[in-house]
């Protein structure tokens, strides 16, 4: 746990159930201990502050993978559909 007080498997699906776009988050576990933390993590929900922080780390729209793509979905472009 870091500043945020939750694991990294619950920051990680709570970031990815928070983008509206997002309908289902797939996990893959492989030990059963792991299939728990992850149904736990399901409910978690991240404060504007916790997502903006994580936002700073990594701006959204950054293209990490340009090469592998030709267009921008809107949902990166307009910040107000990045948030539930």
């Amino acid at each position: 746990m870091g500043r945020t007080g939750v694991q990294v498997s619950s920051l990680a699906l709570g970031f990815v159930t928070a983008h509206p776009a997002v309908t289902s988050a797939l996990i893959g576990p492989r030990p059963l201990d792991h299939l728990h933390t992850q149904l736990t993590a399901a409910d978690t929900v991240l404060s504007a502050d916790v997502l903006d922080a994580i936002d700073s780390i990594v701006a959204p729209g950054t293209d990490l993978a340009a090469h592998e793509k030709h267009d921008t979905p809107t949902a990166l472009l307009d910040p107000s559909l990045r948030r539930r």
